[in-house]
Protein backbone atom coordinates (compact mmCIF):
# COMPACT_ATOMS: atom_id res chain seq x y z
CA UNK A 1 0.00 0.00 0.00
CA UNK A 2 3.46 1.97 -0.46
CA UNK A 3 2.60 5.14 -2.27
CA UNK A 4 -0.18 8.26 -2.95
CA UNK A 5 -3.68 7.48 -2.65
CA UNK A 6 -6.32 9.59 -3.51
CA UNK A 7 -9.55 9.76 -1.61
CA UNK A 8 -11.63 11.02 -4.64
CA UNK A 9 -14.50 12.97 -4.55
CA UNK A 10 -17.46 12.62 -5.91
CA UNK A 11 -19.36 15.33 -8.43
CA UNK A 12 -22.63 16.07 -8.48
CA UNK A 13 -24.46 17.50 -11.62
CA UNK A 14 -26.67 20.56 -10.42
CA UNK A 15 -29.90 18.14 -10.20
CA UNK A 16 -28.14 16.29 -7.37
CA UNK A 17 -27.27 13.31 -9.26
CA UNK A 18 -23.75 11.93 -10.00
CA UNK A 19 -21.25 13.09 -12.75
CA UNK A 20 -19.65 10.39 -14.15
CA UNK A 21 -18.18 12.57 -16.53
CA UNK A 22 -16.31 14.68 -14.42
CA UNK A 23 -16.09 11.75 -12.61
CA UNK A 24 -13.76 9.46 -15.21
CA UNK A 25 -12.04 13.03 -16.00
CA UNK A 26 -10.55 13.32 -12.26
CA UNK A 27 -9.30 9.19 -12.72
CA UNK A 28 -8.09 9.55 -16.19
CA UNK A 29 -5.70 12.41 -14.65
CA UNK A 30 -4.76 10.28 -11.20
CA UNK A 31 -4.06 7.57 -13.91
CA UNK A 32 -1.88 9.90 -15.82
CA UNK A 33 -0.01 11.67 -12.66
CA UNK A 34 0.55 7.46 -11.71
CA UNK A 35 -0.51 7.82 -8.17
CA UNK A 36 -0.29 4.00 -6.30
CA UNK A 37 -4.39 3.93 -6.15
CA UNK A 38 -7.66 5.93 -5.90
CA UNK A 39 -10.21 5.51 -3.58
CA UNK A 40 -14.12 6.12 -4.00
CA UNK A 41 -16.97 6.22 -1.36
CA UNK A 42 -14.52 7.91 1.29
CA UNK A 43 -15.18 11.05 3.64
CA UNK A 44 -14.05 12.78 0.58
CA UNK A 45 -16.51 11.23 -1.57
CA UNK A 46 -19.54 12.06 0.71
CA UNK A 47 -20.22 8.20 1.54
CA UNK A 48 -22.76 9.58 3.82
CA UNK A 49 -25.00 10.45 1.22
CA UNK A 50 -24.46 7.83 -1.16
CA UNK A 51 -27.03 5.45 -1.72
CA UNK A 52 -25.65 2.11 -1.76
CA UNK A 53 -26.19 1.74 -5.87
CA UNK A 54 -24.64 4.95 -6.17
CA UNK A 55 -21.61 3.37 -3.96
CA UNK A 56 -21.75 0.35 -6.15
CA UNK A 57 -21.41 2.84 -9.76
CA UNK A 58 -18.24 4.88 -8.35
CA UNK A 59 -16.82 1.81 -7.51
CA UNK A 60 -17.68 0.04 -10.34
CA UNK A 61 -16.54 3.02 -12.67
CA UNK A 62 -13.07 3.31 -11.05
CA UNK A 63 -12.16 -0.31 -11.48
CA UNK A 64 -13.44 0.19 -14.77
CA UNK A 65 -11.20 2.96 -15.74
CA UNK A 66 -8.37 1.63 -14.17
CA UNK A 67 -7.78 -1.79 -15.62
CA UNK A 68 -5.02 -2.89 -17.01
CA UNK A 69 -3.28 0.23 -15.42
CA UNK A 70 -0.89 0.12 -12.73
CA UNK A 71 -3.72 2.08 -10.43
CA UNK A 72 -5.34 0.26 -7.89
CA UNK A 73 -8.81 0.85 -6.19
CA UNK A 74 -9.15 0.95 -2.97
CA UNK A 75 -13.26 0.91 -1.85
CA UNK A 76 -15.07 2.87 0.90
CA UNK A 77 -16.74 0.28 2.93
CA UNK A 78 -16.99 1.20 6.45
CA UNK A 79 -20.19 1.98 8.44
CA UNK A 80 -21.31 1.97 12.25
CA UNK A 81 -22.96 -1.17 11.29
CA UNK A 82 -20.77 -4.41 11.23
CA UNK A 83 -23.27 -6.34 9.33
CA UNK A 84 -23.59 -3.55 6.32
CA UNK A 85 -20.00 -3.13 6.47
CA UNK A 86 -19.15 -6.78 6.09
CA UNK A 87 -21.89 -6.95 3.38
CA UNK A 88 -20.79 -4.45 1.29
CA UNK A 89 -16.97 -5.40 1.78
CA UNK A 90 -17.57 -8.94 0.35
CA UNK A 91 -19.21 -7.64 -2.48
CA UNK A 92 -15.99 -4.79 -3.21
CA UNK A 93 -14.19 -7.72 -2.69
CA UNK A 94 -16.03 -9.89 -5.04
CA UNK A 95 -15.64 -6.97 -7.98
CA UNK A 96 -11.63 -7.15 -7.90
CA UNK A 97 -10.88 -4.09 -5.63
CA UNK A 98 -7.39 -4.30 -4.00
CA UNK A 99 -8.34 -3.27 -0.59
CA UNK A 100 -11.60 -1.79 1.44
CA UNK A 101 -11.35 1.24 3.08
CA UNK A 102 -13.09 0.61 7.33
CA UNK A 103 -13.74 3.56 9.08
CA UNK A 104 -14.14 3.27 12.66
CA UNK A 105 -17.82 2.90 13.75
CA UNK A 106 -18.68 6.28 14.27
CA UNK A 107 -21.82 7.59 16.75
CA UNK A 108 -21.88 4.02 18.54
CA UNK A 109 -18.64 4.43 20.37
CA UNK A 110 -17.52 1.02 20.88
CA UNK A 111 -15.29 -0.15 23.28
CA UNK A 112 -11.87 -1.69 22.28
CA UNK A 113 -13.20 -5.44 22.10
CA UNK A 114 -15.86 -3.99 20.17
CA UNK A 115 -13.52 -2.45 17.56
CA UNK A 116 -11.32 -5.58 17.62
CA UNK A 117 -14.75 -7.60 16.19
CA UNK A 118 -15.90 -5.04 14.08
CA UNK A 119 -12.24 -5.41 11.82
CA UNK A 120 -11.94 -8.67 12.42
CA UNK A 121 -15.64 -9.69 10.68
CA UNK A 122 -14.69 -7.84 7.89
CA UNK A 123 -11.16 -9.15 7.67
CA UNK A 124 -12.62 -12.95 7.69
CA UNK A 125 -14.77 -11.85 4.64
CA UNK A 126 -13.12 -10.80 2.34
CA UNK A 127 -10.54 -11.88 -0.44
CA UNK A 128 -8.10 -8.47 0.10
CA UNK A 129 -6.48 -5.99 2.19
CA UNK A 130 -8.51 -4.71 4.65
CA UNK A 131 -7.46 -1.00 6.16
CA UNK A 132 -7.82 0.17 9.19
CA UNK A 133 -9.11 4.02 9.36
CA UNK A 134 -8.48 5.78 12.59
CA UNK A 135 -10.13 9.00 12.46
CA UNK A 136 -11.41 9.83 16.18
CA UNK A 137 -12.14 13.72 15.41
CA UNK A 138 -14.90 12.27 12.73
CA UNK A 139 -15.85 8.56 14.47
CA UNK A 140 -15.53 9.70 18.21
CA UNK A 141 -13.69 6.82 18.89
CA UNK A 142 -9.95 6.24 18.67
CA UNK A 143 -8.35 2.66 17.71
CA UNK A 144 -5.25 1.90 20.54
CA UNK A 145 -2.47 0.64 19.99
CA UNK A 146 -2.69 -2.29 21.64
CA UNK A 147 -5.62 -2.73 19.31
CA UNK A 148 -3.81 -2.36 16.15
CA UNK A 149 -1.20 -4.47 17.43
CA UNK A 150 -3.90 -7.31 17.97
CA UNK A 151 -5.28 -6.94 14.56
CA UNK A 152 -2.11 -6.87 12.62
CA UNK A 153 -1.82 -10.85 13.11
CA UNK A 154 -4.75 -11.24 10.77
CA UNK A 155 -3.27 -11.67 6.82
CA UNK A 156 -5.75 -9.10 5.56
CA UNK A 157 -5.02 -6.11 8.20
CA UNK A 158 -1.68 -4.93 7.43
CA UNK A 159 -2.22 -1.01 6.63
CA UNK A 160 -3.30 1.22 9.02
CA UNK A 161 -4.55 4.88 7.67
CA UNK A 162 -3.59 7.47 10.76
CA UNK A 163 -5.89 10.69 10.58
CA UNK A 164 -5.61 11.67 14.30
CA UNK A 165 -2.73 14.55 13.64
CA UNK A 166 -1.20 12.66 16.86
CA UNK A 167 2.60 11.87 15.67
CA UNK A 168 3.53 10.59 18.71
CA UNK A 169 0.24 8.02 18.01
CA UNK A 170 2.54 6.49 15.38
CA UNK A 171 5.36 5.93 16.84
CA UNK A 172 3.17 4.49 19.82
CA UNK A 173 1.73 1.92 17.20
CA UNK A 174 4.91 0.82 15.64
CA UNK A 175 6.68 0.56 19.19
CA UNK A 176 3.19 -1.94 20.26
CA UNK A 177 3.61 -3.88 17.28
CA UNK A 178 7.51 -4.66 18.04
CA UNK A 179 6.20 -6.16 21.30
CA UNK A 180 4.71 -8.84 19.48
CA UNK A 181 6.37 -9.20 16.55
CA UNK A 182 4.27 -7.42 13.59
CA UNK A 183 4.37 -5.34 11.40
CA UNK A 184 1.70 -2.98 9.39
CA UNK A 185 2.37 0.01 6.73
CA UNK A 186 0.44 3.28 8.25
CA UNK A 187 -0.53 5.67 5.48
CA UNK A 188 -0.95 9.05 6.52
CA UNK A 189 -4.65 10.34 6.42
CA UNK A 190 -3.86 14.43 7.19
CA UNK A 191 -1.98 16.10 3.95
CA UNK A 192 -0.52 18.62 6.22
CA UNK A 193 1.10 15.35 8.39
CA UNK A 194 2.11 13.48 5.05
CA UNK A 195 6.07 14.49 5.35
CA UNK A 196 6.18 14.38 9.27
CA UNK A 197 4.73 10.79 9.13
CA UNK A 198 7.11 9.47 6.34
CA UNK A 199 9.92 10.47 8.50
CA UNK A 200 8.61 8.61 11.73
CA UNK A 201 8.07 5.31 9.25
CA UNK A 202 4.98 5.94 7.34
CA UNK A 203 4.80 5.00 4.11
CA UNK A 204 2.52 6.99 1.96
CA UNK A 205 -0.90 9.09 1.99
CA UNK A 206 -4.48 8.88 1.80
CA UNK A 207 -4.77 12.36 0.32
CA UNK A 208 -7.31 15.11 -0.32
CA UNK A 209 -5.30 17.06 -2.16
CA UNK A 210 -4.07 14.74 -4.82
CA UNK A 211 -7.69 15.04 -6.11
CA UNK A 212 -6.09 18.86 -7.11
CA UNK A 213 -2.47 18.19 -7.40
CA UNK A 214 -1.66 14.56 -7.45
CA UNK A 215 2.06 14.69 -9.23
CA UNK A 216 3.84 17.26 -6.59
CA UNK A 217 1.94 14.34 -4.10
CA UNK A 218 3.78 11.81 -6.16
CA UNK A 219 6.73 14.15 -6.70
CA UNK A 220 6.79 14.14 -2.48
CA UNK A 221 7.23 10.24 -2.27
CA UNK A 222 9.86 9.94 -4.91
CA UNK A 223 11.65 12.33 -3.54
CA UNK A 224 11.33 11.15 0.00
CA UNK A 225 11.92 7.73 -0.93
CA UNK A 226 15.38 8.34 -2.70
CA UNK A 227 16.48 10.44 0.14
CA UNK A 228 16.30 13.98 -1.20
CA UNK A 229 15.04 15.13 1.45
CA UNK A 230 15.35 18.97 0.91
CA UNK A 231 13.30 18.81 -2.22
CA UNK A 232 10.40 16.57 -0.56
CA UNK A 233 10.47 19.78 1.86
CA UNK A 234 10.22 22.06 -0.80
CA UNK A 235 7.20 20.57 -2.28
CA UNK A 236 4.92 19.78 1.42
CA UNK A 237 6.41 23.89 2.02
CA UNK A 238 4.99 24.92 -1.30
CA UNK A 239 1.80 23.01 -1.12
CA UNK A 240 1.44 23.78 2.85
CA UNK A 241 -1.17 26.91 2.68
CA UNK A 242 -3.37 23.80 0.85
CA UNK A 243 -2.62 20.92 2.76
CA UNK A 244 -3.97 23.91 5.80
CA UNK A 245 -6.72 25.56 4.01
CA UNK A 246 -8.61 22.84 2.15
CA UNK A 247 -9.97 21.74 5.83
CA UNK A 248 -10.95 25.34 6.36
CA UNK A 249 -14.22 23.83 6.58
CA UNK A 250 -15.70 20.07 6.54
CA UNK A 251 -14.29 18.29 4.23
CA UNK A 252 -14.81 17.68 0.96
CA UNK A 253 -16.41 21.21 1.11
CA UNK A 254 -13.32 23.18 0.51
CA UNK A 255 -12.09 20.55 -2.32
CA UNK A 256 -15.05 20.35 -4.36
CA UNK A 257 -14.79 24.26 -4.67
CA UNK A 258 -11.01 23.91 -5.28
CA UNK A 259 -11.72 21.64 -7.96
CA UNK A 260 -14.15 23.64 -9.70
CA UNK A 261 -11.76 26.34 -9.66
CA UNK A 262 -9.20 24.27 -11.52
CA UNK A 263 -11.80 23.39 -13.97
CA UNK A 264 -12.58 19.33 -12.58
CA UNK A 265 -16.29 19.53 -11.41
CA UNK A 266 -18.96 21.70 -9.96
CA UNK A 267 -18.62 22.70 -6.58
CA UNK A 268 -21.82 21.02 -5.74
CA UNK A 269 -22.20 19.42 -2.64
CA UNK A 270 -24.66 17.09 -0.70
CA UNK A 271 -26.94 18.49 2.16
CA UNK A 272 -26.11 18.91 5.06
CA UNK A 273 -22.89 20.39 3.49
CA UNK A 274 -23.35 23.54 2.09
CA UNK A 275 -21.07 25.74 -0.01
CA UNK A 276 -17.83 27.10 1.40
CA UNK A 277 -18.93 30.48 3.22
CA UNK A 278 -17.47 33.89 1.95
CA UNK A 279 -14.59 34.54 4.54
CA UNK A 280 -13.42 30.75 3.86
CA UNK A 281 -13.86 30.86 0.03
CA UNK A 282 -11.40 34.51 0.41
CA UNK A 283 -9.16 32.50 2.22
CA UNK A 284 -8.66 29.30 -0.03
CA UNK A 285 -8.27 31.37 -2.97
CA UNK A 286 -5.63 33.14 -1.40
CA UNK A 287 -4.29 29.94 -1.04
CA UNK A 288 -4.97 28.56 -4.48
CA UNK A 289 -2.85 31.69 -5.82
CA UNK A 290 -0.03 31.32 -3.83
CA UNK A 291 0.35 27.38 -4.93
CA UNK A 292 -0.44 28.36 -8.74
CA UNK A 293 -4.01 26.94 -9.19
CA UNK A 294 -6.03 28.65 -11.61
CA UNK A 295 -9.30 27.43 -13.47
CA UNK A 296 -8.54 24.96 -15.71
CA UNK A 297 -4.99 24.27 -14.74
CA UNK A 298 -3.91 20.84 -14.13
CA UNK A 299 -0.68 21.01 -12.11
Amino acid sequence: MRGVWTALVTPFSTTNELDLKAYRKIIEDQIEAKVTGIIPCGTTGESPTLTQDEKKTLIQTALELTKGTAVKVVAGTGSNNTQTTVEFSKWASDQGVAGVLVVTPYYNKPSQAGLEAHFRAVADAVKCEVILYNVPGRAGVSLAATTIAKLCDHPRITTVKEASGNLTFISEIFDMLSLVGRKSDILSGDDASYLPILSVGGVGVISVSSNLFPRAMVALQNAFEKGKLDEARAIHQKYYPLFRDLFVESNPVPIKYAMAEAGFCLDHVRAPLSSLGDDSRRKLVESLKRCGVSRGVRL
